[in-house]
């Protein structure tokens, strides 16, 4: 499994943005995906998590109600839609994926496939 993870970048604090998560065919509708994100000297926090089928998806509280998970089966590709952004959103974002029996989980040891991560920094 590979994963290319893009559309970082710098924003202001209300702004938005979208991260994408090129991956290996028939990743996405095979495993279930996520997003991670670590900010300078924190440790690695849980974003999302989309199950495999597509079906559930969920959210830290932090996000919640302001990031949301998706998936295009044909171009294989997940994505992170981040709107109403905080600078304490301001990570590197990294895009995961797990056994596709993993319903759902916050903790970044149970997700075995890790993309490269892609730089979010809002401004305020």
């Amino acid at each position: 499994v590979q994963l290319q993870a893009s559309g970082g970048g710098l924003v202001q604090a209300g702004g938005s943005l979208r991260l994408s998560c090129a991956a290996s065919e028939h990743t996405v509708n095979s495993y279930a995906m996520g997003w991670f994100r670590q900010a300078p000297g924190k440790e690695r926090e849980f974003v999302a998590h989309l199950s495999w089928s597509g079906g559930s998806t969920y959210y830290s509280d932090s996000v919640k109600g302001r990031f949301t998970i998706s998936r295009d089966n044909a171009k294989s590709t997940v994505y992170l839609q981040m709107n109403s952004l905080k600078p304490e959103d301001t990570a590197v974002y990294y895009c995961v994926a797990s056994d596709p029996m993993l319903e759902y989980s916050t903790d970044f040891r149970d997700y075995e496939y890790w993309g490269q991560g892609t730089l979010v920094t809002v401004s305020s």
